[in-house]
């Protein structure tokens, strides 16, 4: 082996384990484009005023940060953060607000999480997934009931369950 072609491989040696840390500081992640997020707030609006109930949809990305919200006719103004703090919480704990909130109720050590700035366990917030990576929330807020709000956004969830892969 000549000077040039161990020097070569000496430098590729050491460069290799370089890059590949390099490679590990940036990741790559799915999130909720504008148009989807949209898509799920009309098809929640839509799902609950078919049974009659006027609500407001909040969507957020990965991050909680709000993407799209859908307020219908009719709906309270309490509906609008209501439905804010379902989204954030479903994305940020991975997990719907009412499994969260029944967990909480039999549990004294969950009990706290509602002292999380954000967090609102009560039912009607949804994780938005791609498999099993969660890429967002959806929350409802209005319907005369959380299991009924938590109803519509699977509802919204399965309309657009193509788009989700």
């Amino acid at each position: 082996m000549n000077q040039i072609t161990r020097t070569a491989l000496i430098v590729a040696l050491i460069a290799a384990p370089l890059s590949f840390a390099q490679a590990q500081a940036v990741r790559s992640e799915k999130n909720l484009s504008l148009d989807l997020a949209n898509q799920i707030a009309a098809a929640g609006v839509a799902a609950c005023a078919a049974n009659g109930y006027a609500v407001t949809v909040t969507v957020v990305d990965r991050a909680g940060g709000v993407r799209a919200v859908q307020r219908a006719d009719n709906a309270g103004p309490h509906t609008l953060a209501a439905s804010e703090g379902k989204a954030f919480t479903s994305a940020s704990a991975k997990n719907t607000t009412l499994a969260m909130m029944e967990n909480a109720q039999k549990n004294p050590a969950a009990a706290t999480l509602v002292h999380i700035p954000g967090f609102l366990l009560v039912g009607g917030g949804v994780p938005v997934k791609v498999g099993n990576e969660v890429i967002g929330g959806v929350g409802i807020g209005g319907a005369p009931g959380g299991h009924l709000d938590e109803q519509c956004a699977m509802a919204a969830l399965d309309k657009v369950k193509d788009l989700l892969k």
